[in-house]
């Protein structure tokens, strides 16, 4: 079935996240900016988990997780393993999540506006899962950067 598909495109890249996280040569690189680089790997690494548990948890799955967007950026410091662990607990949100969903619920609308705009379960997802793989290259040029 088409969810198991996507279920496994994003159990892979989330674990490849927290690998990309654990690679990192010390705690301090993964918080590492210059320049114009306002974002951290490690910020990354916990919006990407922040983005999961919120629209995959919350939003599709009704686990009353609360997100705070804003810390998502704004912390700093987590150890590599802290930041990882986040993402391998937010593949098994998804997981959980995607497993749950029909073909038929992929093609009703997901129930919140993205963008001011009315999108389905299957567009939503879509987009959440180039979304991910956007900010995992990221981390891993951040990675190969500062290591």
């Amino acid at each position: 079935m088409l969810n198991h598909a996507i279920r496994d495109l994003f159990v892979r890249d989330l674990n490849k996240a927290a690998e990309e996280i654990e690679s990192y040569p010390s705690d301090e690189a993964l918080w590492t900016v210059s320049g114009d680089i306002a974002n951290s790997a490690g910020n990354l690494g916990l919006h990407l988990a922040g983005n999961i548990n919120h629209f995959f948890g919350a939003v599709l799955g009704n686990s009353g997780y609360v997100r705070e967007r804003d810390l998502e950026f704004s912390s700093k410091g987590a150890s590599r393993t802290e930041v990882a662990d986040a993402l391998r607990k937010a593949a098994d949100v998804a997981h959980k999540v995607i497993d749950e969903l029909s073909d038929e619920d992929l093609a009703n609308d997901f129930p919140e506006q993205f963008a001011g705009k009315t999108v389905s379960n299957a567009w939503m997802i879509a987009h959440l899962l180039t979304h991910l793989n956007y900010h995992l290259g990221q981390i891993n040029y951040h990675r190969r950067l500062v290591g």
